[in-house]
């Protein structure tokens, strides 16, 4: 695991970015004679995990819209009903009809056909799919309404105090928020907390 989460590549969603998620909310360190990098993006932070240390910063704590970041909570709660063996990777899924008619980007899921657990979470992953992440929200929530309010309890718990997620999948909504500082506090709780599955992001493609 390398000691920062993004060295060479920020994760970058609608002008709003994150690169090296971890805890801290220290000010950036400074570097005489150094200046931050330059970053295409409204809002970012660099930390350091193994420290926690925050080394670069612009905005970091301006609510902005997460779009696809959102899915880091998703996973994170997906990741959890599994280790509680609440759902099985191999557990088959049935598509409902808000899942497939989701928005946006998608893994295309169809209706009356049974999915596995593990399929959807790399079409979520690797593919940003908002069907798979409708999915999964559903069938650990019941509801993606009630998995929401399952995302925000999290949330609260990780000390994310400038966020709150109305939908497992990102589609903007003004209730709908997070910051660069919060999404680098769940980036680095997701792989400290479930080092078994980071593998996952380090996938390329996926072919459904």
């Amino acid at each position: 695991m390398p000691t920062l989460f993004a060295t060479a590549v920020a994760l970058v969603f609608a002008g709003f970015a994150t690169a090296g998620p971890a805890c801290a909310t220290d000010a950036p360190i400074a570097f005489p004679g150094v200046s931050p990098p330059g970053i295409a993006a409204a809002a970012w932070t660099l930390v350091d995990v193994t420290s926690g240390q925050t080394l670069a910063a612009s905005n970091a704590d301006e609510r902005r819209d997460p779009a696809s970041l959102t899915k880091l909570m998703t996973a994170y709660l997906v990741f959890g009903a599994l280790r509680a063996k609440t759902i099985l990777p191999s557990q088959m899924v049935n598509v409902a009809q808000l899942a497939w008619k989701a928005e946006g980007s998608r893994m295309f899921i169809e209706p009356r056909r049974s999915v596995t657990v593990d399929e959807l979470l790399r079409g979520m992953i690797v593919q940003s799919g908002n069907d798979a992440s409708i999915a999964l929200a559903e069938l650990v929530g019941g509801s993606e309404e009630a998995f929401a309010a399952k995302m925000n309890a999290e949330a609260a718990r990780l000390g994310m105090t400038n966020t709150r997620f109305t939908n497992a999948t990102g589609l903007s909504n003004p209730q709908h928020y997070s910051t660069a500082a919060d999404m680098a506090k769940l980036g680095a709780s997701l792989i400290r907390d479930y080092p078994e599955f980071y593998p996952l992001y380090a996938l390329k493609e996926f072919r459904y």
